[in-house]
Order: C-alpha cells, then sequence, then structure tokens
C-alpha cells in the first residue's frame, strides 16, 4: 500500500500526494503479486495449442502486447507531467481534491500494470520450448 492506504492504482493516491511509479517499480509490484493480467486466461488458451500453433499465437501476443505497453508507457509519461504541472499550479488547495489528472495518472499506471503483466507471462511461456510430439 501507498499514500494513506491507496494502491499507485486509485486516483485518491495522487491526490494525497503519492509519487507515480517508474516502470520498474510498477513491473516489481506485478512480479510480487504474480499477476497474470486481464488476459490471462486467454494466454493459457494460447499456451494449450499445439505446436507450431502455440508459439506463433504467443509471439503475435507479445508484438500487441509490446505495442500495447509502448503506447500507454509514452501516455503515462504525459499525465505524469501533467500531474507534476497541476500540482505546481495547486500547491495550496483548500482539501483534496479529485482531479481528472489524478483519474488520468492512475488510469494508465494501471494500463501499464496490465501490459506488463501480460509481457511477463508471455516471456515466461515463451522461454519454455514445448516438445514437438507433445499430445
Amino acid at each position: 500500500m501507498g499514500e494513506r492506504g491507496y494502491s499507485a492504482g486509485h486516483p485518491w493516491y495522487y491526490v494525497l500526494g503519492g509519487k507515480p511509479p517508474y516502470p520498474h517499480q510498477i513491473m516489481a509490484e506485478v512480479q510480487q503479486r504474480g499477476y497474470g493480467g486481464y488476459l490471462a486466461s486467454e494466454i493459457a488458451r494460447m499456451d494449450a495449442l499445439p505446436e507450431p500453433k502455440r508459439s506463433q499465437a504467443l509471439r503475435s501476443a507479445r508484438i500487441k502486447a509490446l505495442a500495447d505497453y509502448r503506447a500507454d508507457l509514452s501516455r503515462y509519461r504525459e499525465v505524469v507531467r501533467a500531474l507534476h504541472r497541476h500540482r505546481a499550479n495547486h500547491p495550496h488547495e483548500e482539501g483534496p481534491r479529485c482531479a481528472g489528472v489524478h483519474q488520468s495518472v492512475s488510469l494508465k499506471h494501471n494500463h501499464l500494470f496490465n501490459d506488463l503483466a501480460h509481457l511477463r507471462t508471455l516471456a515466461v511461456l515463451l522461454d519454455k520450448q514445448r516438445d514437438l510430439f507433445d499430445f
């Protein structure tokens, strides 16, 4: 848990002054939790396919997950900069208020969290070479 009981995936974490985590910190959280992402069941279905369909499906999923990650990372950086500007322009607000920028950062954090979980799961599965004669 982070700022006053909220995790970085919740807008109030940022409202209360929480620092946006770096991607490597998000990945550490993914690994610590053992989270597979919202596509975990779909990835497991691909993993159950016979070779070479399995490897082809997993590689295609990795390409898409990497593209999603890159797009989400770019947007995450934008909203983190917007959060820093917001904090600089509103240093003494009367009580905490949740603004759109807080929601944007938490949402993009959660997208990165899922992207990294998918990439981690796919990397583990693609590192395993299944026996071509395994039925």
